[in-house]
């Protein structure tokens, strides 16, 4: 019986475009945070005198720390993007794929 029922949800149409939907946009968020954080790399790598000048005269904040600071936030940011396409697209075709099996 189980069988049959992973039969039927790999033949629905609505899991398939769950399926290719779900990846791509997980493979454009990855892309994304891929080029933040390596550009975050490359900066620390090749600019390093320009990261560690302080933000004003008389401080201890340089350059750095907020633009680290950005790079975390952009990961929660864009986490935060994946659960509300999640919540809502995701769990629609989710649903669909359920009801199409129960019926069958």
């Amino acid at each position: 019986m189980n069988d049959n029922i992973c039969q039927q949800i790999e033949n629905s149409a609505h899991y398939r475009e769950l399926v290719d939907k779900r990846q791509r946009f997980a493979f454009t968020l990855s892309i994304i945070m891929l080029a933040v954080y390596i550009s975050f790399i490359l900066l620390i790598a090749f600019a390093p005198g320009w990261l560690g000048t302080p933000l004003h005269a008389g401080t201890s904040v340089t350059r750095g720390i907020p633009i680290g600071v950005g790079v975390i936030l952009i990961s929660f940011a864009l986490t935060g993007v994946y659960i509300w396409r999640a919540n809502g697209e995701f769990d629609r075709l989710n649903q669909a794929v359920l009801r199409e099996v129960k019926v069958s």
